[in-house]
């Protein structure tokens, strides 16, 4: 596989990308990805200089909650950190919208995974504008100052922020999980017919679902605006889930398998000569 066939280079169109792609050995190659990455990983945690964030954005029921357990389940849990973010809270929204994401990034040998990230500040609000009002920001007096011009600064903020993450040894990759609104439908339909799901449903979901179309142009700007070199969106086909998540898995491995420099610490001269010896002491012992 290669993740270019995924990664966005240059302006793409929501509505002319597929949904749906099928492996039928997606299962095998993913159980195989994640072992890899799981040395992969515990190679870069005792290297110590870099980290990764992962962000995974989707429209409901695109996959990313199935999508994390399965891509990382073989990662060391020392070596993982998921960060799901909801609804600000009253604290967070006495900070600046990056404040709450800023405190949540993984340390360097580690992966963080954002389970909604950043971009919830140009989507979701963008969406429903009158949220920023809560932000109680000093340019702001009215839903008529949240114009498109300020959800493009806020792009821009969310590239430098990047930028920053990036020179200071953090891997980013973004994944945009690209569901159909048909497959959308069938998924809200197993909430509500599968009992152990039902808990997964809300009314609001519906009342969200009507706004597909605007919430694919948001997505569609913010994409274009903000897949960089440093940090790239890649969007996945995401119909088929055992696919979407094979994918995720070989675009992260292929990731930091091109870090060649990321390699297990050799012991200092002093210590490597007296190996010997404390074998010895051990086996003494």
């Amino acid at each position: 596989m290669s993740s270019r066939n995924y990664k966005v280079t240059g302006t793409i169109k929501l509505a002319e990308i597929e949904t749906k792609e099928i492996d039928d050995k997606a299962k095998s190659k993913l159980k195989k990805a994640r072992k890899k990455l799981s040395e992969v990983q515990d190679t870069m945690y005792a290297h110590g200089k870099y980290s990764m964030l992962v962000c995974l954005q989707g429209m409901d029921t695109a996959g990313k909650d199935s999508l994390i357990r399965e891509v990382f389940k073989q990662v060391n849990a020392r070596g993982v950190v998921v960060q799901s973010f909801k609804v600000p809270t009253e604290n967070e929204l006495k900070n600046d919208y990056l404040w709450r994401h800023y405190i949540a990034l993984p340390q360097r040998g580690k992966i963080g995974v954002f389970n909604r990230t950043h971009y919830e500040n140009v989507l979701v609000t963008r969406v429903h504008p009158e949220y920023i009002l809560g932000e109680n920001l000093p340019s702001i007096r009215s839903i008529n100052d949240v114009t498109d011009e300020f959800f493009h600064n806020r792009m821009e903020h969310i590239n430098n922020f990047e930028k920053h993450l990036s020179e200071n040894g953090t891997i980013i990759l973004k994944f945009f999980l690209h569901i159909s609104k048909e497959e959308q439908k069938n998924r809200l339909l197993r909430r509500i017919e599968k009992k152990n799901k039902n808990w997964k449903f809300s009314a609001s979901d519906l009342k969200e679902r009507k706004l597909w179309d605007k919430y694919q142009a948001c997505y569609e700007d913010a994409i274009n605006r903000t897949s960089t070199e440093n940090a790239p969106w890649y969007v996945i086909p995401s119909d088929d889930k055992n696919t979407a998540r094979k994918i995720v898995a070989e675009t992260i491995l292929e990731k930091l398998e091109s870090y060649k420099d990321i390699k297990y610490p050799e012991l200092d001269a002093k210590t490597k000569a007296r190996l010997s010896e404390f074998r010895e002491q051990l086996e003494n012992d």
